[in-house]
């Protein structure tokens, strides 16, 4: 048994505030997150992970160090922030009707597939997997339900609601972790699936359906939540090694002469049933991978380690992976990364 409290069907605009449209408290007296937010754990330690992320390669050891089930289903999770070292906030999909395709390469209104329908969610849960509340974010029969990878930024998660299927539209959010209130930023002409904020260039960099492209959007503050605006860039995805479906903001680190970049991770299903995945830190203004590693390792059920939900810390001096990769029955996963000899590749 467990105790919850629901708010529910809330949708209020004050001073540019909207509500999450739902919430459900399953702990009453454990807060969303502190009321002091901690700093990124990526962006705040980005020297440190790019030093180390850059002695790895195939050969590196990677060792679980903690495997947590969490609690109840999990929908579809896509992308994770870890605050602190007790909070996770999963963005996730429950999908009430499934997208069809229709077929022999057919192509209407832009795009591929039936539109489907759903409810995007933001769900908080603790270090022991323990499910804290859930934050619908959309109202029944919304258009764009889907919610992809997420980025933390010190005072807000930033989030990307999207059709659920290419060419299509998407709107930007800000998410209070303290409250789980929203704004909408800026809406969208694309299916977007990741997002980061590069805090010091007041921008966000974001990624169309299988990352193929990048988007980056000054924020500027004569742009309104109903707006459509361009993008300053477009950048073509010249790597085809993995498709990025979560990335953090890693912080404009010296290795790479202060350029904005980002942590990304991603999956690639090949012919034959194989299946690959990797990370690779990213050039926010290019989309050029500067570095990227395999990795090889699956869930209990079978799961690429690289499928959906990731993040990155440094804990006592070494770097230690998240991944949450599996759908409805979801296991986080922890990595740490065991330093390579100067002669492994």
């Amino acid at each position: 048994m467990h105790s919850f409290i629901t708010f529910g069907a809330i949708a209020l605009a004050l001073s540019g505030l909207s509500f999450a449209a739902n919430i459900t408290v399953y702990q009453p007296n454990e807060p969303f997150a502190p009321q002091t937010l901690p700093p990124p754990n990526p962006a705040s330690k980005s020297d440190q992970i790019v030093q180390i992320f850059s002695t790895l390669g195939r050969t590196t050891v990677w060792n679980l160090v903690q495997k947590t089930p969490f609690q109840y289903d999990t929908g579809e999770p896509e992308g994770m922030v870890r605050l602190g070292t007790d909070r996770y906030f999963v963005s996730a999909g429950t999908y009430s009707t499934p997208t069809v395709s229709y077929g022999n390469n057919t192509i209407i209104n832009g795009t591929d597939r039936t539109d489907g329908a759903g409810f995007a969610h933001l769900i908080v849960f603790d270090s022991n997997g323990t499910r804290i509340a859930d934050a619908t974010l959309t109202t029944p029969g919304a258009p764009e339900y889907h919610n992809g990878g997420i980025d933390y930024d010190g005072e807000f998660i930033w989030a990307a609601i999207a059709q659920y299927r290419p060419n299509t539209t998407a709107y930007f959010l800000k998410i209070d972790p303290r409250t789980l209130e929203y704004t909408t930023v800026f809406h969208a002409n694309d299916h977007f699936g990741g997002i980061v904020h590069d805090t010091q260039k007041n921008e966000i960099v974001t990624l169309n359906w299988g990352s193929r492209n990048s988007s980056i959007w000054k924020l500027d503050p004569s742009i309104n939540s109903s707006s459509f605006p361009a993008p300053q860039k477009v950048n073509r995805n010249p790597s085809f090694y993995v498709d990025y479906q979560d990335c953090k903001f890693l912080g404009h680190p010296e290795a790479y002469n202060y350029r904005g970049v980002m942590m990304c991770s991603g999956v690639t299903a090949l012919t034959n049933n194989c299946t690959i995945g990797g990370l690779a830190i990213v050039d926010e203004e290019t989309m050029i991978p500067l570095d990227e590693i395999p990795l090889t390792m699956v869930s209990d059920l079978g799961t690429a380690i690289t499928q959906n939900p990731m993040d990155v810390d440094i804990v006592d001096g070494k770097l230690r992976a998240y991944f949450l990769p599996d759908q409805h029955n979801s296991t986080l996963y922890v990595y740490e990364a065991q330093p390579q000899s100067p002669y492994e590749f």
